[in-house]
């Protein structure tokens, strides 16, 4: 379904300014196929490893955005093409990153919405450390599983529940 989070806001003002709906600070640039983007929240907290960016997009997506706090590192990149590519073939609607991610041109081409801080072309650690699932905080928001994240090319909102 079609949407504008400028469109949104006005809509909802009333919950923006209230801060039910949150409006993430300005920060990210966009590199996937899709401009925007929307889907319930599912979340992760690593730094410099991606580990669990690979086990979580592995796994169906329906429709989901999968919210990666790396810390604001950019030292390395947490998403290449190649798990953007598994992303798409399992159904996910965007990612966000707080972090890197490398292989942009080729994300540019690919179905999916994402988000993140800058380009970085050093691949992650792998070691499997981090968490899952858990409430993390960056932009000045909270993001917690379940919640729903809607981004275009205005901003990014979050909000305890679906607007559309």
């Amino acid at each position: 379904m079609p949407f504008h989070t400028a469109d949104l806001c006005d809509r909802y003002e009333d919950r923006v300014r209230a801060g039910t709906i949150r409006v993430v600070e300005p920060m990210f640039n966009s590199y996937g196929g899709k401009d925007s983007f929307h889907g319930p929240i599912a979340t992760l907290k690593v730094f410099e490893d991606n580990s669990l960016v690979r086990a979580a997009l592995e796994q169906p997506g329906n429709g989901r955005v999968l919210v990666i706090d790396g810390g604001g590192s950019r030292r390395c990149a947490l998403v290449g093409d190649q798990l953007a590519a598994l992303a798409v073939r399992n159904g996910w609607a965007g990612i966000v990153v707080y972090g890197c991610i490398r292989d942009a041109r080729a994300m540019g081409d690919m179905d999916i919405g994402i988000l993140a801080l800058d380009t970085h072309p050093l691949k992650s650690i792998k070691k499997g450390a981090g968490d899952a699932g858990i409430a993390v905080t960056f932009g000045g928001t909270a993001f917690r599983p379940g919640e729903y994240l809607y981004a275009d090319e205005d901003g990014v909102l979050v909000s305890p529940e679906a607007l559309l």
